[in-house]
């Protein structure tokens, strides 16, 4: 079972700090629990929360030394964090181990110079704080999450959910990760590279949004789609379908469509015994080059070894 030490830096915020519990905790292998997940802080006991909300802490950081993962969440105390907490992240990242920030628990992975030539990113709204703090972090404040390898962090609020999910599809799977979603209620895929900010004003009255040509598209990931068949479901122009797409998303229909794609294939390729040409048939991604040269680019591994670490041989 994969272990993971959350570490709560007070003021915590309380929203946070239950992102990894949920999201890690709904997260079914083989039928048992995938993770383990254990709170902890430098001071167990009662610990002051953001906007008055404590909450009981019983373990010390001592726990970080059996985790295979060690995850900062949010705080409302962006300058002083305690010392024994920066020291601890240092010895885990030495040690090897994945770490990870929500939202403002990235200013602790840059405190304790984690962070330092790598990418990251912030709660959008204190990107500007942090940039000005931590110049020698390449700071991306228009994304979800950032993954470095060892090293990954993610913006505020939601996005934590979605940099959780990204760490049990690198973990377990894309058929993993699906399930869980559907326990925790969140969208099955949110890629990192999508933008924080999706101003997305209410639609006149008599509009609608482009949400049913996208799950058209879902059902149709095998065509060959295009802009043309996209905005012809959805009634409008290319122009007009990829103003609102982006609004809507974040993202263009085409990567948008690439992520959907992807994650359809990896998902084929843990439950059945296709071959990788029907997968990426099946998947939309036309040919089997096409599909390893994007499913390298993504996962850094061709089909075979994709389905070798993460094929369930009992759900075929």
């Amino acid at each position: 079972m994969h272990r993971i030490a959350v570490v709560a830096v007070p003021p915590v915020i309380a929203f946070d700090l239950s992102i990894p519990g949920t999201v890690f905790g709904g997260t079914i292998v083989d039928g048992g629990p995938g993770y383990d997940v254990r709170l902890c802080t430098a001071e167990p006991g009662i610990i002051s929360g953001y906007i008055g909300a404590d909450v009981v802490v019983r373990d010390g950081l001592d726990v970080i030394a059996d985790a295979d993962t060690v995850i900062v969440t949010g705080t409302g105390d962006r300058h002083e964090t305690d010392p024994r907490v920066l020291a601890a992240l240092r010895t885990a990242a030495a040690a090897g181990k994945r770490i990870a920030s929500i939202c403002t628990g990235a200013f602790v992975l840059a405190q304790a110079g984690l962070l330092d030539g790598r990418g990251a990113t912030t709660y959008w709204a204190m990107s500007g704080e942090f940039a000005r703090r931590f110049p020698e972090v390449e700071l991306r404040p228009d994304v979800l999450f950032v993954d470095e390898g060892q090293i990954l962090t993610s913006a505020g609020l939601s996005a934590g959910i979605d940099l959780c999910l990204h760490m049990v599809r690198n973990d377990y799977g894309a058929a993993v990760a699906a399930n869980t979603a559907r326990l925790v209620v969140a969208a099955p895929i949110r890629a990192g590279d999508q933008t924080q900010l999706i101003e997305t004003p209410l639609p006149p009255e008599g509009t609608t949004t482009l949400a049913a040509t996208r799950t058209w598209a879902l059902e149709h990931l095998h065509r060959p789609l295009s802009l043309a068949d996209l905005a012809t479901h959805a009634g409008t122009s290319i122009r007009t379908l990829t103003r609102r797409f982006h609004a809507e998303t974040g993202l263009s229909p085409a990567k948008w469509l690439l992520h959907q794609r992807l994650d359809r294939a990896r998902q084929i390729l843990e439950t059945t015994d296709l071959p990788v040409d029907q997968v990426a048939h099946q998947s939309g991604l036309g040919t089997a080059d096409s599909l390893r040269q994007h499913l390298v680019r993504k996962v850094g591994v061709t089909p075979t070894a994709y389905r070798a670490a993460f094929a369930t041989p009992g759900d075929r």
